[in-house]
């Protein structure tokens, strides 16, 4: 299976080994990409844990696999990168009302102890 990060690389030598904490993200851009293709597999886990510790307790499983699993993810575009920040689109189509959506967001990213993790986004 391709990568739904769009790297062109098939999953397993790409997201899967992020998410199976074989390789850490090594930059922001990575992370996104990695948490992005959870969502598109339904890995909550990976997306949870993937929350800085700072906003992690601000989190709820529920809600994230709920948004996860009631879509289906459609493709994901990096509009810009910085050390810190991911500008991305992701676009996606509600399972219920079968509707397409952009999610268009700036991210904020930090790194502690070597380890990459997502701390807030805000809509575009």
């Amino acid at each position: 299976m391709e990568c739904p990060c769009g790297s062109s690389f098939q999953f397993e030598h790409c997201c899967a080994r992020i998410h199976n904490g074989i390789l850490s993200p090594s930059s922001a851009e990575m992370l996104m990409r990695a948490r992005y293709s959870a969502f598109a597999i339904g890995n909550i886990d990976f997306l949870y844990n993937s929350f800085h510790p700072s906003t992690r307790r601000f989190q709820n499983k529920q809600d994230i696999k709920k948004w996860a699993l009631e879509n289906i993810w459609l493709g994901l575009e990096i509009v810009k990168s910085t050390t810190l920040t991911v500008e991305f689109k992701a676009r996606y189509q509600d399972l219920i009302s079968g509707a397409q959506y952009v999610h268009h967001e700036k991210s904020n990213f930090k790194e502690l102890q070597g380890t990459w993790y997502y701390v807030d986004g805000r809509l575009i």
